[in-house]
């Protein structure tokens, strides 16, 4: 296809906003950006995509979430609601991912998947939890993502909380599906694979060596770390080491290393962090529901630690977390200058970019010749002057998701002008709404 009549938001460094241009898509990558009327005179043929005065530009990328949490909307446990950030793992997130079945972890992923396009995220790393469905687990989401068309990273979230027999498996849910991607079966580039950690609080030194041991060759690890000062304080009383430190020294560090949260690291871990490579990303939403604090994330920043952003499992608007994020470390500083439009594009474009390109060896996140043709559609009509400096704060005060119109990954339309393409919403839908009580009975039940 050509897209033509578009402004095209480059997102390359330096970012272009690009007039009278049009794209060029040809499989799944971008051939050739150039004048339109060239375009369409050297390529006749060429199905148009008429953008009509819109703005065109990468889709969004989503660097930490939670395909399972999605049956924990408008869910409510019995009695007093949790007071701090260890009852609200007991007390919900471990009993609900206990309660997902087969048809639970096929229906949380897709109605996440359609949150997620509808609203112009095409890339999502998942870390996924069902205790009571953990062999083929992941090969049910990557159905879901082959069948929507997302690009999706998956894992599953070993951990120690129910037992070393079901930490085994978890190793091994890990280590099957990492190598059924290397084989090749990586759906032309939409699938990856991590291997999935949930806590230091929730791993036993000698799961963290079997993982170490077990974990294919160039894989990286997708772990929660510091989210809340339990795992601080649990970590000590295991090792004596804080839980960076403790990471570092059974090799889970490496510059394929997704680290969740990090709310609580100290200088040294986030020295740590740097030096190793790995990832960080960055849930203020999260972080400010569960009231665990907000991590220092310009400091990090500063001292080299790339920064990502994530939504843990927010709805998979990831203007809001650009958003929330610009607001809440002003207000946690008591300082309005903190966390300016530039530190925010840094996380959400350009760090999340590099991650996806390095997590699925492709060109991501950019709107450049080569790259995946990973496109969304903004209606959006600005009354002040759009310029490439001041195009975060656009985002930030004036763009919404309500403004998507349409949804374009490697290549292939999947949502235009506010409807789904090859997609039956209302049947997903409905087959979820079929799932949900009994899944919600059986997290009532573990009370």
């Amino acid at each position: 296809m050509i897209i033509i009549n578009g402004k095209i938001i480059t997102w390359t460094k330096p970012n272009l906003i690009l007039e009278n241009q049009a794209i060029l898509i040809q499989g799944n990558t971008i051939h050739k950006i150039g004048k339109q009327d060239q375009l369409l005179k050297e390529f006749p043929a060429e199905e148009r995509v008429d953008a009509h005065g819109q703005y065109v530009m990468p889709g969004l990328i989503c660097a930490h979430t939670h395909f399972y949490s999605a049956f924990s909307r408008g869910l409510a446990g019995p009695g007093e609601s949790p007071a701090a950030f260890p009852e609200i793992l007991d007390n919900l997130w471990w009993k609900l991912d206990k309660a997902l079945d087969e048809k639970g972890v096929y229906y949380s992923a897709w109605v996440s998947i359609l949150d997620a396009i509808r609203h112009g995220t095409t890339t999502l790393f998942d870390h996924h939890a069902s205790p009571n469905f953990i062999s083929d687990s992941l090969d049910v989401i990557a159905q879901a993502v082959s069948e929507s068309g997302i690009r999706a990273s998956l894992c599953y979230e070993v951990t120690d909380r129910n037992g070393v027999g079901e930490a085994d498996l978890g190793i091994r849910e890990n280590v099957r599906f990492i190598n059924k991607v290397k084989s090749g079966q990586n759906l032309q580039g939409r699938l990856a694979s991590t291997f999935g950690l949930h806590a230091s609080l929730t791993l036993s030194n000698e799961t963290l060596e079997k993982a170490r041991m077990n974990n294919p060759v160039g894989s990286g690890f997708h772990i929660h770390a510091a989210e809340h000062q339990v795992d601080e304080y649990d970590s000590l009383y295991k090792s004596g080491l804080r839980v960076v430190d403790r990471l570092k020294q059974y090799q889970i560090l490496m510059p394929n290393t997704i680290v969740a949260h990090g709310v609580h690291i100290d200088a040294k871990e986030a020295l740590l962090l740097a030096e190793s490579g790995a990832w960080l990303t960055h849930q203020p939403r999260s972080n400010m529901n569960n009231a665990v604090g907000i991590g220092d994330i310009e400091s990090f920043m500063r001292i080299g630690v790339k920064v990502c952003l994530g939504n843990d499992g927010f709805s998979n608007t990831m203007w809001d977390e650009w958003k929330v994020a610009y607001l809440v470390h002003k207000l946690v500083n008591r300082d309005p200058r903190r966390m300016n439009g530039n530190i925010v594009t840094e996380m959400a474009i350009y760090q999340n970019s590099k991650l996806a390109t390095q997590q699925f060896g492709l060109p991501i996140g950019s709107l450049e010749e080569g790259a995946q043709a990973d496109i969304i559609f903004v209606d959006y009509k600005p009354f002040t002057p759009l310029t490439e400096g001041n195009l975060p704060w656009h985002i930030i005060f004036g763009m919404h998701h309500s403004m998507v119109t349409a949804t374009i990954i490697a290549g292939k339309m999947l949502y235009h002008n506010g409807s789904f393409i090859s997609i039956d919403e209302d049947e997903i839908i409905h087959k979820a709404m079929e799932q949900s009580p009994a899944i919600w009975n059986r997290y009532l039940n573990q009370f």
